[in-house]
């Protein structure tokens, strides 16, 4: 290998994402995918990618990464906190600014700063297989790169593609929370009492522990279904809530399973879903109802709101 990143330090759950599998749920295979869409796209256009390039993604504590080969550009997004390794020469990093190392330099992905999910991206191609249609990595399917399995400590992966063209650039985004994750109503809304249903919309509830890219695990005040707590099982997307018998909601995230059999009291809005799987386990969460022709309206401002960023490249 003439150019490769030896992994030093694995993190806790690395892989590499890019924009995930469509059009196979009804072979049972998940979406998948980078958790967080625009910090994904953003990572991959400030080295001058193609929007779909596969990236590494992190969550909480990221990769400590020894460079190889002649010289190389990288960026990290998200809200993260890295440093440079050159020589005996530490850089403190800033997100969203891409930077240069060279043969024997290190990239230092200490955490993400009260949020999860971190990206890395290179300007070039990870030597990567394809599979079902996307380098995504599921580890609980056991299917794309790496073998279907988050990074280990020593592993080597090659970079077959570097665009030598490529400036030193930077997007000007501070990444933001948000007070209220907004939903439409779900396909059982009405499984559930009226009394649970303003719980829902008005009770704060909290990310629980039990929580990873499959799905999120929320705590507080309990939902009550009136009707039936099992049903046949059906599709689920990307954002569904699920209430399970025991009250507590499930948010379906990007790695879920494609049929589910509890009852659904709302989908969260794709415009929201970005700041949703940034919430760390004890964040707190309120719901807004709003109707589908919002919810449409709102993806449509967040993606422009995404291209007016890149286009300060």
């Amino acid at each position: 290998m003439s150019n490769y990143f030896e992994i030093i330090r694995a993190g806790i759950n690395t892989t590499f994402q890019d924009n995930g599998r469509k059009k196979l749920f009804h072979i049972g295979i998940p979406l998948s995918g980078a958790m967080d869409q625009r910090n994904f796209r953003l990572a991959n256009s400030i080295v001058g990618n193609k929007v779909n390039n596969p990236v590494i993604e992190f969550a909480y504590q990221g990769p400590l990464i020894r460079f190889r080969g002649d010289q190389i550009n990288f960026v990290i997004t998200g809200d993260v906190i890295f440093k440079i390794i050159k020589g005996k020469k530490e850089i403190q990093g800033n997100c969203y600014e891409s930077y240069s190392i060279k043969d024997g330099d290190e990239i230092n992905i200490i955490s993400t700063n009260k949020s999860v999910y971190g990206y890395l991206a290179i300007n070039g191609e990870f030597n990567l297989k394809l599979q079902w249609g996307s380098y995504s990595t599921n580890t609980k399917a056991i299917i794309g790169s790496n073998n279907g399995e988050k990074f280990k400590n020593q592993q080597k992966f090659e970079i077959k593609k570097i665009n030598l063209n490529q400036i030193r650039k930077k997007i000007d985004y501070i990444n933001t929370k948000i007070e209220k994750i907004r939903v439409i109503k779900g396909t059982n809304f009405n499984y559930f009492s009226n009394q649970s249903k303003k719980i829902f919309f008005e009770k704060e509830f909290t990310v629980s522990k039990l929580t990873d890219r499959m799905g999120m695990r929320l705590e507080g005040p309990k939902i009550e279904n009136v009707v039936n707590t099992n049903i046949k099982s059906e599709g689920l997307i990307k954002g569904v809530i699920q209430v399970p018998a025991d009250g507590n909601p499930i948010i379906m995230l990007s790695d879920h399973g494609t049929i589910g059999g509890y009852p659904k009291i709302g989908v969260v809005i794709s415009a929201d879903y970005d700041k949703l799987v940034q919430l760390s386990p004890g964040s707190k969460i309120k719901f807004q109802e709003i109707n589908l022709s919002d919810a449409e309206t709102l993806f449509k401002l967040y993606e422009m709101e995404t291209q007016n960023l890149i286009s300060q490249l």
